[in-house]
């Protein structure tokens, strides 16, 4: 069959024709295989400097943040690390966020950790934080670990609110 009438025929009709090079199950790929080929490259996310936080792991008793064991909830930001006095998501409010609105310089993001899961927080709560320049992410712990993580890797002025999950130790 000549490859002209091949184009004109659908994916099943060429294989059954013996089309022109259309990979199937059974076919391996090859670094000749232009388009079907790519490499991977896998980058591990670490600290590049000793001031950068960077959350290491997190039990239902608090988190290890930069070697350093930190119990409760905590408040990480840019240069510190501080308990941060809130019990559960319905302690989050205006007052307990005010940490957040009086950094200099300006963070650009603040990720919450609510625990075990994602909670609703006060749209008010939020509008307001808004309102400062600030964007809000919420999000349960473990993203949140992981989402802070990525944000000061990548060089951005991140802080995170964060209360540990119920559930057992995770090491990131």
């Amino acid at each position: 069959m000549a490859v002209a009438a091949l184009r004109l025929l659908g994916p099943a009709a060429r294989r059954a024709a013996g089309g022109y090079g259309v990979p199937c199950r059974a076919h391996r790929l090859t670094p000749a295989d232009d388009e079907l080929y790519q490499r991977t490259r896998v980058t591990v996310l670490e600290p590049e400097s000793p001031s950068t936080m960077f959350i290491e792991g997190y039990t239902s008793r608090g988190f290890t943040i930069s070697g350093d064991l930190v119990v409760g909830p905590c408040a990480i930001l840019p240069r510190a690390i501080l308990q941060w006095n809130v019990g559960s998501y319905r302690d989050i409010s205006h007052e307990s966020l005010s940490l957040f609105r009086l950094l200099e310089p300006q963070i650009e993001i603040l990720v919450l950790g609510t625990g075990d899961r994602v909670e609703r927080l006060h749209p008010t709560v939020l509008k307001q934080m808004r309102e400062c320049g600030i964007a809000v992410e919420v999000q349960d712990t473990p993203n949140a670990c992981a989402t802070f993580n990525f944000l000061t890797s990548e060089k951005r002025v991140a802080a995170a609110g964060l209360i540990p999950p119920r559930g057992t130790y995770m090491g990131i």
